[in-house]
């Protein structure tokens, strides 16, 4: 059963979000997962008990990360094939190695928990990049397509290292993978026939076709022993080019999402921080927190100099975020016995802050004024 009461109090916290970043200018996402870090620590609102938020939450972030794939340009992703990947693999690369080394050399965690650290550090930030992107206009240009295109190979990593290291899939997964595989090569032509015969009819049928894509596909994985995240990623990027085709559905998609999943997500996030036990290991977090940042500046930047040019700095703070993929990697970790709670308080706190910090430095002093140079 829903509560109404922390129903309210999470919407009423977006909107709060919502008119922070307006005057301040800083990215949405980032104001929700603060607020929900001073909710949880000082209102002591919890959303304990209160499974449908979790759903929420989950359901926002899949859907968030579909949107993501979807304004990928197939295209532009060809084009500049060769600095998407040198980009997205070293980005995937140089914080995993940083990040297990670090942990089980000099930390003396175990070898699976420090594996698990460096996953859970190795990622980049679709749901923060997208939002980020999408909120200052910069999905649209060659900066924030390159970004975009990089950010699905450096999660692909991730997704790859999570599930060969730790998670093991049944036989189901055959059946994902074939599906994944059938949708990606048949769904293009089927929904630009289907959007052309739905366009401008009431009862939204071309927004519930997408939906109930993206819940068969994530109930799947779901089923597989997987995450819906990674399937839903594929999908949005299979497809991108129908919806280049029918912005009116994908702009549909995106306000359901922005408006009322992905706050779920952010705040509840931020909720999942205790300030006591980030307080007690922070110089670990700070530790940590500049491994991975570190890392990623030492893989990405001298790269992203190469083929993006004046940008480079912004597009590597981008790149340096996290949250998605590493609260979920951390998530996984904790309830399998792989990382005790002081470890996942930790994990999660660093992977918080580098959805915090790398991105207000960019959007305050490094963001593009016009759009950034084209990749070679």
């Amino acid at each position: 059963m829903v509560d109404w009461t922390t129903l309210t109090v999470m919407l009423a916290i977006a909107l709060v979000a919502a008119l922070f970043s307006l005057k301040l200018g800083i990215s949405v996402a980032i104001i929700e997962i603060i607020l929900g870090i001073l909710a949880g620590n000082f209102l002591g609102f919890h959303t304990a008990g209160n499974d449908w938020v979790l759903f929420m939450a989950g359901l926002g972030s899949v859907v968030l990360t579909f949107l993501a794939g979807a304004e990928i340009d197939p295209e532009a992703m060809k084009k500049t094939w060769k600095a998407n990947a040198s980009i997205g693999i070293l980005s995937f690369l140089a914080p995993f190695l940083a990040s297990w080394l670090f942990s089980w050399l000099i930390l003396g965690w175990s070898y699976q928990a420090s594996l698990l650290c460096g996953v859970a550090l190795s990622t980049t930030s679709v749901a923060v990049v997208y939002v980020v992107l999408v909120e200052t206009g910069l999905s649209k240009t060659e900066t924030g397509k390159m970004i975009l295109s990089a950010c699905f190979i450096t999660d692909l990593g991730t997704a790859i290292a999570l599930s060969s290291l730790f998670i093991r899939p049944n036989a189901y997964i055959l059946v994902l993978i074939a599906a994944i595989v059938i949708c990606s090569l048949t769904l293009p032509r089927v929904f630009s026939s289907l959007f052309a015969r739905f366009k401008g009819r009431s009862g939204e049928t071309d927004l519930k076709l997408t939906l109930l894509l993206i819940a068969a596909l994530a109930m799947l994985a779901t089923v597989a022993g997987s995450h819906a995240v990674l399937p839903a990623y594929i999908l949005g990027l299979a497809l991108a080019k129908v919806y280049a085709g029918n912005r009116e559905v994908l702009l549909k998609v995106r306000t359901l999402a922005l408006a009322f999943l992905t706050p779920f997500f952010f705040i509840n996030a931020g909720l999942s921080v205790s300030l006591s036990a980030a307080g007690a290991g922070a110089g670990l977090i700070a530790i940590l927190f500049l491994v991975k940042v570190g890392a990623k500046f030492a893989g990405v930047l001298p790269l992203c100099k190469k083929f993006i040019g004046r940008n480079a700095v912004y597009t590597t703070l981008l790149m340096s975020t996290g949250l998605t993929f590493g609260t979920i990697s951390a998530q996984y970790g904790l309830s399998a016995g792989i990382i005790d709670t002081g470890q996942f308080s930790v994990l999660v706190m660093v992977v918080i802050l580098t959805a915090i910090i790398p991105t207000v430095i960019a959007q305050r002093w490094f963001r593009p004024e016009e759009e950034g140079g084209v990749c070679n």
